[in-house]
C-alpha cells in the first residue's frame, strides 16, 4: 500500500498524468457512446468533464498540475477548428449562391440567443456581471472569455456558461429537432447542423459532424460566424445599454 501510494503522488505530479487521463477517459467514454449507438445522453464530451471532475475532487489533484498535461491537447483545439474549414472549401458553389442567406441566419440565430439569456437572467434577478457573462454563452469558449472581459463579465463565468450551453444542445438537439419535424433530408440536414453550431458552437458542430458530414459542415460555418458576429456586434451593443 505505501508504495502505491507513492507511485500515485509521482504520477498525479507529473505533466503526463493530464495528458494520459484525459485520453484514457475519453477513449472510453466514447467507446461507450458508440456501442449504445451514439446516444445523445452518452455524449462521451459530458462524461468525461463529470470522470475528469469527480477524479480530480476525489484524489485532490489541484487543476493547474492537471492541466500541465492536458494542455497539449488543448492546444490541438485551434489546428480542428481550423480543419473545419476543409468541408466548407468543398462547398464552396453552395456557399457563393447563399451566403446572404447564412449571414442572416447567424446573425437572427446569435442575437435570439444572447437576448433570451440575459432577458431570463434578468427576470431571475441575477447581478449585472453575470448578465453580462450570460451573453456569449453561444460562442465557443476562448471567444466568449474575452467579449466576457470586454462587456464588463466575468471570463471564467463566460466560460462555464459556453460549455454547459454546447452540452445542452448537443444532448437535447435530436429530441428537439424531431419535435420541430426537422427530418433527415439533405436540406434538413443542412438546417441541422446549421442550428447547432449557432446555438451550441464548438461541441454542438462535433456532434453534427458525428452524424452526418453536411450537418458538420455547416456547423462549422455557424460556428465561425457566430464568433465573427458576436466578437464585433457585442461590445457595440453593450454600450448601448
Amino acid at each position: 500500500m505505501p508504495n502505491f501510494v507513492e507511485l500515485w503522488v509521482y504520477l498525479s505530479s507529473e505533466p503526463l498524468f493530464g495528458l494520459s487521463a484525459t485520453i484514457t477517459v475519453y477513449v472510453l467514454a466514447h467507446s461507450v457512446y458508440v456501442y449504445l449507438g451514439q446516444a445523445p445522453l452518452a455524449n462521451p464530451v459530458l462524461w468525461s468533464v463529470i470522470v475528469l471532475g469527480s477524479g480530480l475532487m476525489i484524489t485532490q489533484v489541484p487543476y493547474p498540475t492537471y492541466f500541465a498535461g492536458a494542455q497539449f491537447i488543448h492546444f490541438l483545439l485551434g489546428p480542428a477548428v481550423v480543419a473545419m474549414g476543409f468541408p466548407l472549401w468543398e462547398r464552396r458553389e453552395e456557399l457563393r449562391r447563399g451566403w446572404g442567406r447564412y449571414v442572416i441566419a447567424a446573425l437572427a440565430g446569435g442575437a435570439t440567443a444572447a437576448i433570451v439569456a440575459v432577458v431570463l437572467g434578468w427576470a431571475l434577478g441575477l447581478p449585472d456581471d453575470v448578465l453580462r457573462s450570460l451573453a456569449p454563452k453561444s460562442v465557443t469558449a476562448p471567444v466568449a472569455m474575452g467579449i466576457a472581459e470586454k462587456i464588463g463579465g466575468v471570463p471564467a463565468l463566460a466560460a462555464v456558461f459556453a460549455v454547459l450551453t454546447g452540452l445542452v444542445g448537443a444532448l437535447s438537439g435530436s429530441f428537439l429537432f424531431r419535435l420541430l419535424g426537422i427530418g433527415t433530408r439533405d436540406a434538413d440536414w443542412v438546417a441541422r447542423g446549421f442550428s447547432l453550431g449557432t446555438a451550441s458552437h464548438g461541441i454542438g458542430a462535433a456532434r453534427a459532424l458525428q452524424v452526418n458530414a453536411d450537418a458538420g459542415a455547416f456547423a462549422g460555418l455557424a460556428l465561425s460566424l457566430q464568433v465573427l458576429l458576436a466578437a464585433l456586434l457585442m461590445p457595440l451593443v453593450a454600450r448601448w445599454f
